[in-house]
């Protein structure tokens, strides 16, 4: 049997215990580890240097001091800080530290201060990055190598540092050699450390990385058919809805300008997918990137549902998730459509205000080629909600108003040649399928009757191919 202390001097309770330290050392097989003065307890005649913290990293020493009993090589059990009962049952020695308290906390190790545990982790061997490594010379910029060499979306990156991405994998408990799927159009195999690697040039913080990871799983399920919705000549691109609990811990915008810029977990996780997209995945604008004119979101779009009226059926529940969890929704959007309805009084004038403008998605006369997303609005929802109105009402009354005589949609009805076929002119005709057609969300600052429509991809007629997905928040 011996026993391990690792203290340090920067700590009251480790400069207490020097004499007890003394006295264990001349009874017991006693190893001292010193953190930042090797000379320190001098009552000991000081101790072991680990100035380089690797003996604290490998015994993943929180808190100084320690004391950690050993028996045939392997640790039996350890206590930290001070307590006078704790350290005689442990060393097995009566009478410890006459005239100290009976209890003092310690102070924490030197090898759990921030950035520390990765900085070690990558210096002693525990974590090893598959990435190749890029050389950059003194007098030459990270940031313009990355512009040089097409990894940017046009805006300034991170530069991925080994430590930056040890940091970043610090916000998952998930290996960094897993492999998630395979990103389109190249079909590249993306491990969890290539998400970090994106994540860390598009300016996440690690806590973001479970929702960044969720986002990227949703973008590669099959039904969501990312390679189309990247090949499209169309606006669209990936919009991601967050939902629960973990939108408030990470500090996600779903209030005033959700939907704009200003938020860096907002801006920085949608970017991330598309870095990812791009670098990864091969998808260039103008080359498999073939979109016309596309969109400001196709840098990043990515928002919070406001959640903080109880009564409020979240988007992630009405999909089937289970209250209080959190996940993420992925949407095939274009850019946003302002709905202005400022004289609207009842939930049914809002209502047909709102049906109004959805019906301009994709074209006023094409019914069923595209879905679409409502982003309500505080004042608009308001109306809704003080008439007993919740997302059940808001819908229903949403697809009846979004109805319509199929003689006038037709091709060339009211003079103008797109519509639809013209054996349906005497039916009545829906705007969006049934399935998953319309989305509801609240978002939004107060003061103004304005929601917001996103249209959605003219591909999502096909409705058995081309699916709205969502993904469970995990660790």
């Amino acid at each position: 049997m011996e026993f391990l202390v690792v203290v340090k001097r920067d700590c009251e309770t480790c400069q207490m215990v020097g004499p007890v330290l003394a006295g264990l050392k001349e009874a017991l097989p006693l190893t001292l580890y010193s953190q930042d003065d090797p000379a320190f307890p001098e009552e000991t005649g000081g101790a072991r240097d680990d100035r380089g913290l690797e003996e604290s990293w490998r015994r993943k020493i929180e808190v100084v001091p320690t004391v950690i009993r050993i028996e045939d090589g392997e640790e039996i059990e350890r206590t930290e800080g001070w307590d006078r009962n704790e350290w005689q049952r442990i060393t097995g020695q009566g009478d410890l530290g006459a005239g100290l308290p009976d209890f003092k906390p310690g102070c924490g190790s030197r090898s759990v201060e921030p950035g520390m545990p990765e900085r070690l982790s990558l210096q002693f061997g525990g974590m090893h990055l598959a990435a190749r490594a890029i050389e950059v010379a003194e007098m030459e910029d990270p940031m313009e190598i990355a512009y040089d060499r097409g990894w940017t979306d046009g805006l300034p990156t991170v530069p991925p540092t080994d430590l930056r991405i040890a940091r970043m994998l610090s916000g998952t408990t998930r290996k960094p050699d897993e492999i998630i799927g395979l990103i389109p159009p190249n079909l590249a195999e993306c491990s969890i450390e290539k998400v970090a690697i994106s994540a860390v040039m598009a300016g996440c913080r690690p806590e973001y990385m479970p929702v960044v990871l969720a986002v990227v799983e949703a973008a590669l399920k099959p039904e969501f058919s990312m390679h189309g919705l990247l090949a499209t000549l169309g606006f669209a691109g990936p919009v991601v809805i967050v939902n629960g609990p973990i939108t408030k811990r990470i500090g996600m915008n779903s209030k005033g300008n959700a939907l704009g810029q200003g938020n860096r977990a907002n801006a920085s996780i949608g970017r991330t997918l598309q870095l990812l997209i791009r670098n990864m995945g091969g998808g260039i604008p103008q080359e498999i990137d073939r979109s016309v004119l596309g969109n400001p979101g196709k840098y990043t779009f990515c928002f919070a549902e406001d959640e903080d009226d109880e009564d409020w059926v979240p988007l992630n529940v009405a999909r089937g998730a289970t209250p209080g969890t959190s996940s993420v929704t992925l949407f095939h959007g274009d850019g946003v459509q302002g709905c202005v309805a400022w004289h609207s009084r009842t939930p049914e004038d809002v209502s047909r205000s709102l049906a109004m403008s959805l019906l301009s998605v994709c074209h006023p006369k094409v019914c069923e080629w595209s879905k679409a997303l409502l982003v309500l609005c505080p004042d608009h929802y308001k109306i809704f909600q003080q008439n007993g109105w919740g997302r059940p009402e808001i819908e229903a009354a949403l697809r009846d108003a979004l109805k319509r005589p199929g003689r006038e949609l037709i091709r060339g009805a009211q003079g103008v040649l797109e519509g639809i076929d013209p054996a349906r002119a005497d039916e009545i005709v829906d705007k969006f399928h049934e399935e998953d057609g319309l989305l509801v969300v609240r978002a939004g600052g107060k003061g103004a009757g304005q929601s917001a429509i996103i249209g959605g991809w003219p591909a999502q007629r096909r409705v058995e191919e081309i699916k709205i997905v969502s993904q469970e928040v995990g660790i």
